[in-house]
């Protein structure tokens, strides 16, 4: 009778495949990490940041001041 050996040739597969997963996703990481890193910033701003003012904002249904000024 042949002996079982599938069972493991698939764990051995599994795993190798977790580990190339496992390994694209740090390189992914790294990439990212350095790309933020190098990110230049405005005059000390964080670009996600930038235009975004402090205090309440207007719904989209308001009409802002501009569109206020232009009736007038």
């Amino acid at each position: 009778m042949p002996s079982r050996t599938r069972p493991s040739i698939n764990k051995r597969n599994r795993e190798q495949a977790r580990r190339e997963r496992r390994e694209v996703k740090t390189t992914r990481r790294s990439d990212r990490a350095t790309e933020k890193r190098e990110r230049s910033t405005v005059d000390g701003e964080d670009p996600d940041l930038v235009g975004i003012v402090a205090g309440p904002q207007p719904t989209p249904d308001e009409p802002t001041n501009d569109q206020n000024d232009e009736k007038k």
